[in-house]
C-alpha cells in the first residue's frame, strides 16, 4: 500500500485525502494547528459558535458531486438551507436592494431600477450558464501542466465562448448603465481576489451560480461541512494528526521522501502540499528542489487580505439579512487601495454576516453573533491601532447608514488579520483568498500544482489550479488525487 503525507487540512487536503484513501492509499493527514479545516476552522466563545472564515454556501452541485463520489450526499451530515433574500446590498441610508431567491422578483427589481434591464439580465445569465457549465464540468478539472491540457477540442472551441480575453467589467458595463446594478452583478468576483476590471469575463459563471444555483448556509455552521469530509476521510481509513506543524521536507534520490514536524518526522511516497504553496516551495523545500525563485512570487498578484471581527452581542439586531453587503461608498477608491497602490483604505467598504438570524444555534438565545470582513492589500502593516481604528470606522457607518448601534452591545469581541493569516496559515502576505485570478494568472498560468524536479510533490489548494474558494479547493483536492492515482496506476 503506497503512503501519502498531506500538510493541510482545508478543503484541497481533505478532498485529496479522501479520494485518495478511497483508491487505496494510506493517508496521513498533518495539521498545523490544534483544529482541522484550515481557513474554515471554528471556534466557540460564551455560547457563540463563529466560523473563522468562509461564509458563503455558492456551487452547491460542487459539494454534492464530491459527496457523491463515498456514495453519499450533503443531507447525510448537514440541513443544508437556501437564503432568502440570498443578501442585502446597502447603498446607503434607506437605499438597499435585496436580492431574492425567485428569479422573477429579481427581474422586477432589476427593472424597476432600470427599466428594460430584466431583458438583459436574461441574456447576460443565459451566457453565464454557458460558462459555468463548461467551465465547472470542464475547465476546472484540467490539471495545467501546460496549454496542451486545454487541446481538447471542446474546451479549445470553447475558449472564444468563455471571453478569456476580455473583463468581466467590460461585459457587464455594456449591457448595464445603472451603476447600482453594475455593483450588484461585479460583486461576486470579488471571492476571486481581482477587481472586475482584471478579471476574465469567463467569471460571469459565478453570478450564474450567485443568481440562479442559490445561497445556502450549513444548519450548524460553516464547519459542518468540514465534518462531513473528515468523517469521510475517517471512514475511509485517513489518520489525522493536529499540531503537526511541517518545518521542512527532506529529499532522497530526487524524492520528497520525510516531511519535519513539530511532532516528529514522517514519512512518505508521496507528498501533497494542501498548505500555502508559497510557504512550501520557499521554505520547506531546498533551494535546488524549488518550483519558483523569490523573484517569480514577488510578481505574482494577490488576492486581498481581510480584516475580521468576531463580535457576540447580547441583542438581536433589528432589519439585518444573513449576509448584508455595504457599498456605500465609492469601490473604485477602495479597490484603488486594494490593488493599485497598496494602503489602508479612506473609506472603505465592508461586508457583515449574522447567521444567527438563519441559525440560532449558534449564539444564545435573544443574542446575535456577527462576523464583519473589510478587505484591504496583503501584506500591510498590521497592529491593534489599525485595526481600532476600522473598527470604530465600521461602527459608526452600520450607525449612520443602518441605525444598527453594536458598540454599545458587545459581550465578545476578537480581531483577525494580516499578521494572523500569516502565524495561523503561513499566508503569503498574508493574503486571505490565494492568488487573484486575473487573466495572467487563470489556467495553465498559475503556479503548477506538480513540483518540476520531484516526481512525488503535488501542491492543491487556492494558490493553484483551479483557484481561490471552497468549490474551486475541493476540486483543486480532487484533481491532485487523479493524478497521483494515473501516476501510480493504482
Amino acid at each position: 500500500m503506497k503512503t501519502v503525507g498531506i500538510i493541510g487540512s482545508g478543503f484541497s487536503g481533505l478532498a485529496a485525502a479522501a479520494c485518495l484513501a478511497k483508491a487505496g492509499f494510506k493517508v496521513t493527514v498533518l495539521e498545523k494547528n490544534s483544529e482541522l479545516g484550515g481557513r474554515c476552522r471554528k471556534f466557540e466563545q460564551d455560547g457563540f459558535v463563529f466560523d473563522m472564515g468562509p461564509s458563503w454556501y455558492w456551487m452547491p452541485d460542487v459539494f454534492e458531486q464530491f459527496f457523491n463520489i463515498f456514495g453519499k450526499k450533503s443531507s447525510d451530515y448537514y440541513d443544508l438551507k437556501r437564503l432568502d433574500p440570498s443578501y442585502d446590498v446597502i447603498f446607503g441610508k434607506d437605499d438597499t436592494v435585496s436580492m431574492p431567491a425567485d428569479y422573477s422578483e429579481l427581474k422586477k427589481i432589476f427593472d424597476s431600477i432600470e427599466p428594460g434591464s430584466s431583458t438583459h439580465l436574461d441574456e447576460f445569465l443565459k451566457d453565464a450558464e454557458y460558462k459555468y457549465n463548461v467551465g465547472m464540468n470542464e475547465f476546472v478539472w484540467k490539471a495545467g501542466h501546460s496549454i496542451w491540457d486545454f487541446a481538447d477540442v471542446r474546451v479549445f472551441v470553447s475558449l472564444f465562448k468563455l471571453q478569456m480575453l476580455s473583463s468581466i467589467a467590460k461585459q457587464i458595463d455594456k449591457s448595464f448603465k445603472n451603476e447600482k446594478l453594475r455593483n450588484i452583478l461585479k460583486f461576486p468576483v470579488l471571492f476571486l481576489g481581482a477587481t472586475p476590471e482584471n478579471t476574465p469575463a469567463l467569471y460571469s459563471l459565478m453570478n450564474y451560480a450567485d443568481i440562479k444555483l442559490g445561497t445556502w448556509y450549513p444548519m450548524g455552521g460553516m464547519f459542518k461541512i468540514i465534518d462531513a469530509f473528515v468523517d469521510i476521510g475517517l471512514e475511509h481509513g485517513v489518520t489525522f494528526i493536529t499540531g503537526a506543524e511541517a518545518s521542512s521536507i527532506t529529499i532522497e534520490d530526487d524524492k520528497a521522501k520525510v516531511i519535519m514536524t513539530s511532532k516528529g518526522d514522517y514519512s512518505f511516497d508521496y507528498i501533497v502540499a494542501s498548505a500555502d504553496y508559497h510557504h512550501v516551495d520557499q521554505h520547506l523545500l531546498p533551494e535546488r528542489y524549488r518550483n519558483y525563485t523569490t523573484a517569480y512570487w514577488d510578481k505574482r498578484t494577490m488576492a486581498p487580505s481581510s480584516l475580521l471581527f468576531y463580535l457576540g452581542l447580547n441583542i438581536k439586531l433589528k432589519g439585518v439579512k444573513h449576509h448584508n453587503l455595504y457599498f456605500d461608498k465609492d469601490f473604485s477608491i477602495h479597490a484603488h487601495e486594494i490593488y493599485t497602490e497598496p494602503s489602508w483604505p479612506s473609506n472603505p467598504l465592508f461586508y457583515m454576516c449574522c447567521p444567527s438570524v438563519t441559525d440560532p444555534s449558534v449564539a444564545p438565545d435573544g443574542y446575535e453573533n456577527v462576523f464583519i470582513l473589510m478587505p484591504l492589500a496583503p501584506g500591510l502593516q498590521d497592529n491593534d491601532t489599525f485595526r481600532e481604528k476600522y473598527f470604530d470606522i465600521i461602527c459608526n457607518r452600520l450607525l449612520e447608514v443602518s441605525d444598527i448601534n453594536i458598540k454599545d452591545h458587545i459581550i465578545y469581541k476578537k480581531s483577525f488579520c494580516v499578521n494572523d493569516f500569516v502565524s495561523e496559515y503561513n499566508a503569503f502576505k498574508g493574503n486571505a483568498y490565494g492568488l487573484a485570478n486575473t487573466l495572467s494568472q487563470t489556467a495553465f498560468l498559475k503556479p503548477k500544482l506538480r513540483n518540476k524536479k520531484l516526481v512525488n510533490l503535488y501542491y492543491t489548494g487556492q494558490l493553484t489550479t483551479p483557484g481561490p474558494g471552497m468549490p474551486p479547493s475541493i476540486i483543486s483536492g480532487q484533481v491532485v488525487a487523479n493524478e497521483i492515482i494515473k501516476s501510480n496506476k493504482v
